[in-house]
C-alpha cells in the first residue's frame, strides 16, 4: 500500500500494514519467537510513539545497543536486582530491535549502516552476557570490584564462542557476495543439510534448541534463574554451575553451526 512517510501520527492499522508486512514477519531466521508471540504486538505502539520524536531508525538502533549493554552490565550486581534488570533490559532491547525496522519501513529510510549497527548490537550484547555471568560467578560487581579469576576466564571463552557462532552466519553472506551469488533467501530450505545424517541431527536440535542459551532474551532468563539459586543458597553456586554448563553448550552450538553451514546449500 502507498502511504505518506512524513506522517508522524498514523493509525495503528495504517502503521501495521506498512511496518509489519507478512513477508517480513514470516522470515525463518530473523524473527525471534518472542517477536511473534508478544513483542510485535507491543512494538507497533512503541513505534507509533517514536515517530513524532523524529528519531531516525539508526537512532532507535543505538538505543537498542545501549539498552542491551546496560542490561548485560547489570548482571554482576549482587542479589537478584542485577539479573532482574538484565531480563527487563533484554525485553526492551528486542522491542527496540523490532521498532527500528518498523520506523525505517514507515519512513522508507533504509541503509547498510542500519543493518551494520543492528548486527553490532547483537554481537556486543550476546558476547557481553556470558562475560558478565563469569564476573558474577567470581563475585565481582561494579559496586564491589575486586580480583577476577577462572570464572571470568570461562565467561570470556564462552563469549568468544558466541562471537564465532554469530560470525559463521554473517560470513555466509560475505562469501556469497564475494563470489557474485545472490542474497540468500531466509527460508527453512536453505538451512537444511544435504546429507540425511546431518539433517537428522539438525532435526534433533530443533527439539533441543541449546543455541538459545546464547540469545540475549534466553541468556538473561538463565542468569536470573541462576541468581535465584544463589539467593536461596546464599552463595554463587547457581551462577558458577551456569558458567560451567555454558562451555560445552557453546562448543556444541558453534561447532554444530559450522558443520551445518558447510553441509547445507548456503554456500552453493
Amino acid at each position: 500500500m502507498t502511504h505518506d512517510p512524513t506522517n508522524d501520527r498514523p493509525s495503528i492499522a495504517e502503521l501495521k500494514a506498512v511496518a509489519q508486512p507478512p513477508e517480513h514477519i514470516a522470515r525463518y531466521n530473523a524473527e525471534h519467537w518472542a517477536g511473534a508471540l508478544y513483542i510485535r504486538h507491543l512494538s507497533i505502539y512503541a513505534t507509533r510513539a517514536l515517530l513524532p520524536t523524529h528519531i531516525t531508525p539508526n537512532g532507535v538502533t543505538w538505543l537498542m545497543i545501549l539498552t542491551g549493554l546496560v542490561g548485560a552490565l547489570a548482571i554482576p550486581f549482587g542479589g537478584l536486582v542485577g539479573p532482574v534488570v538484565a531480563v527487563v533490559a533484554m525485553q526492551l532491547q528486542i522491542l527496540l530491535d523490532c521498532s527500528d525496522g518498523e520506523v525505517a519501513r514507515w519512513r522508507q529510510r533504509f541503509s547498510p549502516a542500519g543493518i551494520y549497527l543492528d548486527r553490532i548490537g547483537h554481537y556486543v550484547t550476546e558476547a557481553a552476557i556470558p562475560v558478565a555471568i563469569g564476573l558474577r560467578a567470581d563475585g565481582w560487581s561494579l559496586t564491589d570490584p575486586g580480583d577476577v579469576g577462572g570464572w571470568t576466564v570461562l565467561g570470556l571463552l564462552v563469549a568468544l564462542g558466541v562471537l564465532l557462532n554469530k560470525a559463521f552466519t554473517d560470513l555466509v553472506h560475505v562469501a556469497r557476495a564475494k563470489t557474485g551469488r545472490p542474497p540468500l533467501e531466509d527460508v527453512a530450505g536453505t538451512a537444511r543439510p544435504k546429507a540425511s545424517g546431518m539433517a537428522a541431527v539438525r532435526r534433533a536440535f530443533d527439539y533441543l534448541p541449546i543455541f538459545r542459551a546464547f540469545v540475549a532474551v534466553e541468556a538473561s532468563i538463565l542468569a536470573l534463574a541462576a541468581g535465584v539459586v544463589d539467593a536461596v543458597r546464599g552463595d554463587l553456586l547457581g551462577t558458577q554451575v551456569l558458567v560451567v554448563a555454558m562451555v560445552p553448550l557453546i562448543v556444541a552450538t558453534a561447532g554444530g553451526h559450522l558443520l551445518g553451514v558447510l553441509a547445507s546449500s548456503r554456500l552453493d
